[in-house]
């Protein structure tokens, strides 16, 4: 339940309860509500309290409908009844219409965010309205055809649950038309990895139609954003969807279904509710797709001419032309910058060049150590979920178990003040863990002091913990006892370190399970300190042992090369060095050489690392 209402309730504040299908995630249905409880709150006469229940399949995972009903009448045991009932959807307004009864029969109930198929069933009451929508799936598969001709199959992309299956029963029904002309593959029984891959291979005619998606086949649930992301990141046919919440995340385009006029006009009608107006008396048409719109990269991308856009289409993310904007000043400079190329000679020119040259290295090096470290951390997605998991789980677990010794009346002061603390450890590590996670991502330039090159190896491994626990890998870690202090910047070096520890897993990652050992060490001596990552993988290929370094170098069949360039650049710039060589008995070691400090490190390490790094195997 979201946004639980005030514990003692003011007169005059008006109550609205929100029955939502699904649980954040779903692009269209998280937009919807946040447009709709944005504008409530601002154009309302009086305050609004909003108590949201998600009722739909993500909603009380595995509980009868009738224990969701009773959980919805206690919450409003002690407070007063809703003013309006508003629920987002089509799960959720079925489920109204089936409790109707028993959710508070007297007080008006809004269907919001739902297609007009969801309420065919039943007729509007005296006490009911509708913001109810027409998704014209038809008009879609037109516009495909229109825009790509030789189209011969639609790959529809659509959730196992209950929702993806009322979607194919409908649509299965609705594009009978098209029989002739296309053959629809419904991708509704498989799992997100499965999708991906055939998507990533589909015939020269195809094109990719997104709906929703939820939980996949093999039961795990996913949000929109993410599938959207990855779809158009593997897909290798074009991409459409129906609502506007996706465009400019990587869909074509075309009329689209306006979520923010949705919201809108919902808000509209919950207002002229919630001030005394009949809902008998507010009966709207359908919301219908607006004005055709696309996304002007993705027709270049796919090769989509302008010219087949339907007439009056508007088009976004057209790069303006520097010359067709600024054509006076473009020929000002150009006149400028040829008088100023005659005048330049000699020593002046290359000596300026080089200048120039040493601040673009700058540049770039500060950029390049940026990009690399922001894919290594994308790479490293499933770890920050995972760690994460735990903590946010524990607050869950023991928010409900105060809730039920509440309710019961066993709570005492002793108990509560022991959840209370439990709940404050868990968000304690929950933000150590994103403090970690955004240093790794935050961009910046040098930034030298003493540090802990010990606490360096542990905020590393602790980032890839949870890869190296789904890879299988045994971790060994032989960390000298001596003080291993050196003056440095701690997001680069570990940086470096998280490079090497994630090229030493792909290493070994065709190896037997045994045999998938990387082993850290550090080795503290008089003048300089050295960590080393050593593996049992097949070691350096001969013909690249000399120039692993160098850019562009690699054996990864996705790899760019320059992960290597840049942690020796990183390496050189601190004044140390790092080389690779191959072991006798099979695999390679990397080894970075640092000179000592004799100042004490001013950082200290997270107890959160420490327990992370503890985890892994033989650490």
């Amino acid at each position: 339940m979201l946004g639980p209402a005030a514990s003692e309730a003011q007169p005059a504040v008006q109550q609205v309860l929100v029955l939502q299908s699904f649980d954040r995630g779903n692009m269209i249905l998280d937009h919807f509500t946040s447009t709709l409880r944005v504008d409530l709150d601002q154009r309302a006469a009086r305050p609004v309290n909003f108590v949201q229940v998600v009722v739909g399949p993500t909603g009380f995972v595995g509980a009868p409908e009738q224990a969701v009903v009773d959980f919805i009448r206690s919450t409003f045991a002690d407070r007063p009844k809703p003013d309006l009932i508003v629920t987002v959807a089509g799960p959720a307004a079925v489920f109204a219409q089936t409790y109707r009864r028993q959710l508070f029969p007297d007080i008006p109930l809004l269907f919001a965010a739902v297609d007009e198929r969801y309420l065919q069933g039943a007729p509007l009451g005296e006490n009911d309205t509708a913001v109810a929508v027409d998704n014209d799936f038809p008009q879609h598969i037109d516009n495909i055809l229109r825009l790509l001709p030789e189209t011969k199959q639609v790959f529809m992309v659509l959730g196992s649950g209950l929702v993806g299956k009322f979607w194919r029963r409908e649509l299965e029904d609705q594009f009978k038309r098209f029989g002739e002309r296309v053959t629809f593959v419904w991708f509704d029984d498989l799992s997100l990895a499965q999708v991906l891959r055939r998507s990533a291979g589909l015939p020269a005619d195809s094109a990719i139609f997104y709906i929703t998606f939820g939980t996949d086949a093999a039961g795990a649930a996913y949000a929109d954003e993410r599938i959207i992301a990855d779809l158009h990141a593997a897909a290798n046919a074009p991409i459409f969807a129906v609502h506007s919440v996706f465009f400019g995340s990587g869909i074509v385009g075309g009329a689209l279904l306006s979520i923010d006029d949705v919201g809108r006009r919902t808000a509209d009608v919950a207002i002229q509710i919630l001030n005394g107006t009949s809902p008998s008396s507010i009966r709207l048409p359908l919301q219908v797709p607006g004005q055709a719109i696309f996304d002007s990269r993705e027709l270049q991308r796919w090769g989509i001419p302008e010219s087949r856009l339907p007439p009056g289409s508007a088009v976004s993310y057209r790069g303006p032309s520097l010359w067709s904007e600024y054509r006076a000043t473009v020929g000002s400079v150009a006149g400028v910058l040829a008088l100023q190329a005659l005048l330049i000679v000699g020593l002046l020119f290359e000596r300026r060049a080089r200048q120039r040259a040493e601040i673009d290295s700058r540049r770039n090096l500060t950029l390049a150590a940026d990009v690399s470290r922001r894919a290594t951390m994308s790479a490293l997605t499933s770890s920050i979920a995972h760690e994460l998991a735990q903590p946010l789980s524990g607050i869950m677990h023991n928010a409900e178990a105060l809730q039920k010794m509440v309710a019961a009346d066993r709570a005492t002061s002793a108990t509560i003040g022991e959840i209370l603390t439990d709940i404050q450890t868990d968000g304690m590590r929950a933000k150590q863990i994103m403090e970690r996670q955004r240093t790794m991502l935050r961009s910046h330039e040098l930034q030298r002091k003493p540090i802990d090159l010990h606490a360096v190896v542990r905020e590393s491994l602790a980032l890839v913990a949870h890869e190296m626990v789904a890879r299988e890998v045994e971790a060994t870690v032989n960390l000298s006892s001596n003080a291993c202090i050196i003056s440095g910047d701690q997001v680069l070096l570990q940086q470096v370190l998280v490079n090497l520890l994630m090229n030493a897993m792909d290493a070994v990652a065709d190896r037997p399970q045994a045999g998938r050992q990387i082993t850290i060490s550090t080795q503290v001596r008089a003048a300089d300190v050295e960590v080393s990552v050593r593996d049992t993988g097949p070691g350096l290929h001969a013909d690249i042992i000399g120039t692993v370094f160098a850019p562009f170098v690699t054996t990864k069949s996705n790899g760019l090369g320059i992960g290597l360039t840049i942690a020796r650049t990183i390496v050189d710039t601190h004044g140390g060095t790092v080389d690779a060589r191959n072991n006798p008995e099979g695999g390679a070691t990397f080894t970075v050489t640092l000179l000592r400090s004799e100042i004490p490190a001013t950082r200290s390490e997270s107890p959160v690392v420490a327990n992370i790094v503890s985890e892994l195997p033989n650490a």
